[in-house]
C-alpha cells in the first residue's frame, strides 16, 4: 500500500487558464495503465488471504505459517521502499516502472509454480521488493501526467486500483482458487501483468528521475506537530485490520463458513467501495470524525464476530460495518500525515508507507502465534483491543493531525476520493 512519493515537479504542466482542448483533458489511457499497476501492487499482497487453507495444504505447512506469505510481502517493501527509492532516483521513470512490474511478473509466476515453502517466501519477498519501488513512483507519475489543475482527479485515477483489488480481486482471486486451484490465481496475475508490461511500453509516457539532494529528512520531519499521531494511528490500526484480514480465510473455515469466503470478502468490497466514496464527498469538513467513525464501525464489527459469529447473517453485517468502517482508512490517513507534515509532507508521506507495511508483516505474525495459542477466536478480540488507543490518539491529536476540518480545504474538482 500507499504513496511513498515522487517529488519531482511536473514536466510541461500547462495552465488551465492557457487555453486549448488537449490542457483539459486527462490522459486516461497512461492513467488507467498506472491504475492496473497499482490494482497488481494491491492484490499480489492480499490475494493469499483467501486462499490460505488450499495454500497450506499444498506446500505441507501450517495456515499460520502460510499467512506469513502476507508478511514476508510487508516486510520486503518496508525494508526496501525509501533505501531504493533513494537508490533509484535517477533513474528514468518508465524503465523503473516497467522493472518493478517485471518483479511482480516473476515473483507470481515463482508463487504459482513452487512447492517448497521456502521458495514461495522467497518469491513473496521479491514481489514485496517490487511493490516498495513501484508505491515510491506511481502516485508522483500519475501528478506528471496530468495538468495541474487536473493532478488530484489524475491519482484518484490511478489510486482507484485499490478499491477495485479489494472489492473486486480479493473475492475473484478467491472464486478463482476455489474453482481451479490457488496456482491459476496466481498465474493469472502474471498474464495481466504481461500485458500490463506491452501497455506502459507503448502507452505511458516516460519522464526523467530526480534530481540529487531530494532524499527525505525523515526524523526532522517526526518532530513536526500532528504527524507522529497520525503515524501512530497507521501503526496500530493497520497492526489490528491486518490481524483479521490476512487470516480471514482460516477464521471464517473455523465457523464453518468456508464457502462463504468469496461472498463474505465481496460484501466487505463492496462496503469499502461505498466507505472510500463517502469519504471522498466528505473529508475536507469531516476528516477527525470520520476517522473515529471508521475506527468505531471496526470495533462494532469484530464484537459482532467476537460474541455473536454463530449466526450467519451476522457475519455478513459484520462484514458490511468492517469494510465501512475500512475502506476510508488509506484516504484519511494519507490526506491526514501529508496536511500535518506542511512542506515536510513527502517525507511524511513516505514514513507512513513504511510503518504500513510494518504494521503488514506484524499483523501477520501477531495473527500466526494468536491462532497457535488461542484459536482464530481471538482475532476479533485482538482487534477491538488495538482500536481502543486508536481511537483516543484521534480524540486527542484534534489540533494537529486530526483536526474535525482540513486546514486547507482542496482545490474544487480535486478531492481524491480513491486514493
Amino acid at each position: 500500500m500507499s504513496t511513498a512519493p515522487d517529488t519531482a515537479p511536473a514536466a510541461a504542466a500547462p495552465d488551465p487558464k492557457g487555453g486549448g482542448e488537449e490542457q483539459q483533458k486527462l490522459p486516461l489511457f497512461a492513467l488507467l495503465a498506472l491504475a492496473t499497476a497499482v490494482f497488481i501492487t494491491s492484490l499480489t499482497e492480499t490475494l493469499p488471504a483467501g486462499l490460505l487453507p488450499s495454500m497450506s495444504q499444498d506446500l505441507g505447512v501450517s495456515q499460520s505459517a502460510t499467512g506469513q506469505t502476507v508478511t514476508v510481502y510487508a516486510i520486503g517493501t518496508a525494508l526496501t521502499a525509501i533505501p531504493l527509492t533513494a537508490a533509484t532516483a535517477g533513474w528514468r521513470r518508465k524503465k523503473l516502472l516497467l522493472t518493478a512490474m517485471g518483479g511482480f511478473a516473476l515473483a507470481n509466476t515463482v508463487t504459482a509454480v513452487s512447492s517448497v515453502y521456502e521458495l514461495t517466501m522467497v518469491a513473496r519477498f521479491v514481489a514485496g521488493v517490487a511493490a516498495g519501488l513501484a508505491w515510491a513512483l506511481l502516485a508522483g507519475y500519475a501528478r506528471r501526467l496530468a495538468p495541474v489543475h487536473l493532478q488530484g482527479k489524475a491519482m484518484a485515477v490511478a489510486m482507484a486500483g485499490i478499491p477495485v483489488a479489494l472489492s473486486l480481486g480479493v473475492p475473484a482471486g478467491t472464486f478463482l482458487g476455489d474453482w481451479l486451484g490457488w496456482r491459476v490465481a496466481f498465474l493469472s496475475m502474471t498474464v495481466l501483468t504481461v500485458v500490463l508490461l506491452v501497455w506502459i511500453s507503448v502507452g505511458v509516457p516516460d519522464f526523467p528521475g530526480q534530481q540529487r539532494g531530494e532524499r527525505p529528512k525523515l526524523l526532522r520531519t517526526l518532530t513536526i506537530p500532528g504527524v507522529s499521531p497520525v503515524l501512530f494511528v497507521t501503526l496500530v490500526f493497520v497492526l489490528a485490520h491486518t490481524i483479521l484480514y490476512a487470516y480471514i480465510a482460516t477464521y471464517l473455515k473455523d465457523l464453518g463458513l468456508d464457502g462463504h469466503t468469496g461472498l463474505i470478502l465481496l460484501v466487505f468490497g463492496g462496503a469499502s467501495l461505498a466507505s472510500i466514496w463517502i469519504v471522498g464527498a466528505q473529508i475536507n469538513r469531516r476528516l477527525r470524525g470520520l476517522t473515529v467513525g471508521g475506527a468505531l464501525l471496526v470495533a462494532v464489527a469484530s464484537l459482532l464476530l467476537a460474541v455473536l459469529s454463530d449466526t450467519t447473517a451476522l457475519v455478513y453485517v459484520a462484514a458490511v460495518l468492517w469494510g465501512l468502517g475500512w475502506g476510508g482508512v488509506p484516504t484519511l490517513l494519507q490526506t491526514a500525515v501529508g496536511d500535518a507534515g506542511g512542506a515536510s509532507a513527502d517525507s511524511a508521506q513516505a514514513m507512513l508507507v513504511t510503518l504500513w507495511n510494518v504494521a503488514m508483516a506484524g499483523g501477520g505474525i501477531v495473527g500466526g502465534i494468536l491462532l497457535d495459542t488461542l484459536g482464530s477466536g481471538s482475532f476479533p478480540w485482538a482487534v477491538v483491543l488495538l482500536l481502543l488507543p486508536v481511537i483516543a490518539v484521534v480524540l486527542y491529536a484534534r489540533r494537529a493531525g486530526f483536526p474535525a476540518q482540513r486546514p486547507v480545504a482542496a482545490p474544487a474538482g480535486d478531492a481524491d476520493p480513491t486514493a
